[in-house]
């Protein structure tokens, strides 16, 4: 399998940004030039082609600025390698920037844009590959503020060790490199809520799939990029990247549970657009498409979906547009469906049900769905799932003089529940 053609690291970057086309970059750099008050720099989309080639020459200085103030990172984090090389004595005036508050050299800045001599054994890139397999699966277990450091260290020894292999070994490890982003980026957004280092998180992972040519790890890369903007109601910015991760899952054979997922994912950033009814038809569309199949594999990194979690999905779109009956059967039916693996998801779904519940004038028992969503946090926390529970009891307010929403509350901020929530 040949190496993917061009500067992959520009074209991650650029798709990650919301630019689909060269044009698009073009335009965006020639327009931000301004905003920096430099002034008669008009960039084309040729020479835009350029610095996506091969061997992409080395910008001129308000190039580089404009170029490293608009993608957010280096010019080596970009692709580029200064004339003077990598490791000669002249600094590059640029380097100082990092990615979410991180050294350049914590992401693909420590990449070459060019595979240079291998010193690496052939069995580097399985071997890699084995611990992102054990973080995959420990993320449903172990505490996200303490499996996250681990994961980082291990995209920074990915870094570190992938311009030492060539040919499947590096593409085995930057495929194992970009699932560590994906998780690192996961952990960021759905546990720790920190969104915006999660997007540029996700664009080292963009990057480091790039790097192995894995179309369809891309896509997923891209339609998790989606949810950041949708969960802020941008429905513009969701379009964009939900288009890039159905275009790039279109060039990888993609199994139905697959795009069913893309489906899924848009319909929950259309849900919190406020279009319920768009995000039904979605939903709607992924159940078709799981219930005829095809005949691709899902890929083993692909843990997070399932019909259990589809339902779930349906569950939510459901209460937001207030069809609360059809809401608690399909909520019901998700919780029915749900494996001891799906325990994060498990208290999201619980705290749906007791959102059911609340608004259908149920406090009793919306307590008591909400009670169990925080017996479930006890065990595996999952920031998501405690927001779920804040809203429930927004809705209970004018039943807050009730015994049970001030048992409720009792629970909600007692000491453990309380540390726990601030810590994490």
């Amino acid at each position: 399998m040949p190496r993917p053609a061009g500067n992959v690291r520009l074209k991650a970057a650029r798709v990650a940004a919301g630019f689909n086309s060269q044009q698009d970059l073009a335009d965006a750099l020639t327009e931000h030039a301004q905003v920096l008050g430099i002034r008669g720099l008009s960039v084309g989309v040729r020479q835009v082609r350029r610095w996506e080639s091969d061997n992409p020459p080395w910008p001129q200085p308000d190039c580089q600025r404009v170029l490293v103030h608009l993608l957010g990172q280096s010019m080596e984090a970009l692709g580029f390698t200064p004339p003077w090389g990598a490791d000669g004595p002249k600094p590059d005036p640029i380097r100082h920037t990092t990615v979410a508050g991180r050294s350049s050299t914590f992401g693909p800045a420590a990449i070459p844009g060019r595979v240079g001599v291998a010193s690496q054994p052939m069995t580097a890139g399985t071997d890699f590959a084995a611990i992102t397999r054990s973080h995959r699966r420990l993320y449903w277990s172990v505490a996200p503020a303490t499996l996250h450091p681990a994961v980082l260290a291990h995209a920074s020894l990915g870094c570190a060790v992938l311009p030492e292999t060539t040919d499947e070994t590096r593409r085995t490890l930057a495929a194992a490199l970009a699932e560590t982003y994906l998780l690192a980026g996961r952990i960021e957004f759905f546990d720790l809520r920190e969104p915006s280092t999660a997007t540029n998180t996700l664009v080292l992972a963009l990057q480091s799939a790039g790097e192995a040519d894995d179309a369809l790890l891309g896509a997923a890369i891209l339609a998790h990029m989606a949810f950041v903007p949708g969960w802020e109601g941008d429905r513009d910015s969701t379009a964009e990247r939900m288009t890039a991760a159905r275009t790039y899952a279109r060039r990888a054979p993609a199994s139905a549970e697959f795009l069913a997922w893309l489906d899924a994912v848009e319909a929950e950033c259309e849900t919190r657009c406020g279009n319920t009814r768009t995000a039904l038809h979605l939903i709607g569309h992924a159940e078709d498409v799981l219930k005829v199949g095809n005949e691709h594999a899902t890929p083993e990194w692909m843990d997070w979906f399932s019909p259990a979690r589809l339902a779930a999905f349906k569950g939510n779109t459901q209460l937001i547009a207030g069809h609360l009956p059809q809401a608690r059967e399909a909520l019901l039916s998700a919780l029915d469906a749900m494996t001891p693996g799906e325990d994060k998801q498990r208290s999201v779904v619980y705290g749906d049900l007791a959102a059911v519940e609340a608004a259908a004038g149920n406090p009793d028992m919306a307590c008591e769905y909400a009670r169990k969503a925080l017996d479930q946090l006890a065990m595996t926390w999952y920031a998501t799932g405690m927001d779920r529970i804040r809203e429930v009891r927004r809705i209970l307010a004018p039943h807050q003089h009730e015994r049970c929403v001030r048992e409720l509350d009792d629970r909600l901020y007692d000491w453990q529940t309380t540390v726990s929530a601030l810590s994490r």
